[in-house]
């Protein structure tokens, strides 16, 4: 799973679409706070379409010790938007993985999106 976990946020940080899908169940999706419940494909590519530099940094990526197919990944989104601005903010995303294939079926993003908001709502209105 923790391997999974990184192959998607360089994926994402990188804005290729069809490596971050390939580690995806074909119906996966990502809950955004800012874009709600896409298809995988349909949110790398949104997000990449805003981005340029954006940097990830993994502070940790931690399993489930209750025995399910989860893993949080913690880590900074050091996002650079395409119009010239930057934000960076922590995130503890949650991963969910399909037992019969072990790749990805969800991500629930999870951070404080006060100080994200005024930067990026332009972006996604």
């Amino acid at each position: 799973m923790q391997k999974l976990v990184h192959s998607y946020l360089k994926a994402l940080e990188a804005g290729d679409v069809n490596k971050a899908a390939a580690l995806f169940i074909p119906d996966g999706w990502v809950q955004s706070p800012f874009l709600g419940r896409m298809p995988v494909k349909q949110f790398v590519k949104k997000v990449a379409d805003s981005s340029t530099g954006t940097r990830l940094t993994v502070h940790d990526v931690l399993v489930s010790a209750e025995g399910h197919l989860r893993a949080v990944a913690y880590y900074n989104y050091d996002w650079r938007l395409k119009d010239g601005a930057r934000v960076s903010f922590d995130c503890a995303d949650v991963f969910n993985f399909d037992p019969s294939t072990g790749h990805i079926q969800s991500i629930v993003l999870v951070y404080d999106t006060h100080p994200v908001r005024g930067v990026v709502e332009h972006q996604y209105p």
